[in-house]
């Protein structure tokens, strides 16, 4: 892949780090931004990843408007504003282009204590689905990964009791580094991936399996 450039947002630390540091090694020119709003594609880029996330962690029930209102933003209405200004100058580029969508195991269920983030993953998953469906015929791939649980800052406030009743259904026998989801990046941005879109990757260990 050398020669060619992804915009990688969330890359400051954790899986979005794991994904910039997993792309520049395989000869990416990545370029990072923390955010997924605001930021500038004057220059084209032939790949996106949007990372960028924030999740809140209390019963559905306490959740303020704010809340609602800051994880939609966030994790999915920022992400599709993004992606469609990056469809856009891919379209423009001779060779098309790929983007990534983070989705997450709780596009498929609900979970505990996460709404507006589960609410919000439902919607990426949807959306790459729309996208794809939009995009396939103008040379844009639009695909998605749904982590499971990872070791990240995000998931080490998670109690004792959750991470072992986690360990149980993993069927692997371990959480998820960021490493393990670069990986899954790196090939649905590769040419190896060429005829793949609209697909949602699990990367969970077969956590959803059981």
């Amino acid at each position: 892949m050398a020669g060619k450039a992804v915009l990688v947002t969330g890359a400051s630390r954790g899986i979005g780090l794991g994904i910039a540091d997993r792309l520049r090694s395989d000869g990416w020119q990545v370029e990072t931004a923390e955010r997924a709003s605001g930021v500038d594609l004057a220059d084209p880029e032939p790949a996106l990843v949007a990372n960028a996330g924030t999740i809140v962690r209390k019963s559905a029930l306490e959740h303020t408007v704010d809340d609602w209102r800051h994880v939609l933003d966030v994790n999915l209405v920022s992400v599709a504003v993004l992606a469609q200004a990056a469809a856009r100058r891919m379209i423009e580029g001779a060779d098309g282009g790929a983007i990534v969508l983070m989705a997450s195991q709780l596009s498929f269920f609900g979970g505990m204590n996460a709404a507006a983030y589960a609410a919000s993953k439902g919607g990426v998953a949807q959306l790459t689905k729309a996208l794809s469906n939009e995009l396939a015929g103008r040379g844009v791939r639009v695909n998605a990964v749904a982590p499971g649980f990872i070791e990240t800052d995000m998931t080490s406030d998670i109690e004792d009791w959750k991470r072992r009743e986690v360990d149980a259904r993993i069927a692997m026998g371990r959480w998820g580094t960021p490493e393990d989801v670069a990986g899954a990046v790196a090939w649905l941005l590769s040419d190896d991936a060429r005829y793949v879109t609209g697909a949602i990757v699990p990367v969970d260990g077969g956590y959803l399996v059981r």
